[in-house]
């Protein structure tokens, strides 16, 4: 079963998570409206795999800046600060395989049914840290 959530200015869907894949890996579909950019951020537990199904996004892994095209993926590694953001004009879809699962919790935890209903803070801090998530400035910061 899917679960589909607004977290930070984006559209996040579940489409598989620790209890369909043993705890091995987590599948979200991200749908990120024009001007969406995370905070940076690493992750201690598990990397990242993005993969860009339409439109463009921008991530920056480490101090390295990559414009990916649909088609085009990068990785982003255990503890590597990063920042992924769409910076065009039009909306931006992709994919995120995270290894183990991890990422799925928290969207669960934190993600709202409304895209204009802030999450909880506290608790995005609470569950980012439980996950072993480290949230390393605000929006619009780069690593």
């Amino acid at each position: 079963m899917t679960q589909s959530f607004w977290l930070l200015g984006t559209y996040l869907t579940i489409l598989a998570d620790h209890t369909t894949t043993d705890g091995k890996y987590d599948l979200i579909e991200g749908y990120f409206p024009p001007g969406t950019q995370t905070p940076p951020h690493r992750h201690t537990r598990y990397s990242e795999q993005i993969y860009v199904l339409e439109g463009e996004l921008t991530a920056w892994v480490n101090k390295n800046k990559v414009v990916l095209s649909a088609g085009e993926s990068v990785f982003i590694p255990i503890g590597t600060p990063h920042v992924v953001a769409a910076l065009s004009d039009k909306p931006s879809r992709g994919l995120t395989v995270s290894v183990p699962s991890g990422f799925a919790q928290l969207i669960e935890a934190t993600g709202t049914l409304n895209e204009n209903e802030a999450p909880d803070i506290a608790l995005f801090n609470r569950i980012s840290s439980e996950i072993g998530d480290e949230i390393l400035g605000a929006p619009g910061d780069l690593p």
